[in-house]
């Protein structure tokens, strides 16, 4: 599980920076938002799940 936020992370990051920097892949700024926040909610399970 943590391996695949990470790699969440990391794409939605590199996508979001791809959709700043180029005008014409607007839609990879929505997508890079959506993977961080799928990245966010996932490290928040498992910090939860451990304080349980």
């Amino acid at each position: 599980m943590p391996v695949l936020a990470l790699i969440l992370l990391i794409v939605g990051i590199v996508l979001l920076l791809l959709g700043l920097f180029v005008e014409a892949v607007k839609f990879l700024l929505w997508l890079g938002i959506v993977l961080l926040v799928l990245a966010v909610i996932a490290w928040l399970m498992r910090f939860i799940r451990r304080q349980t």
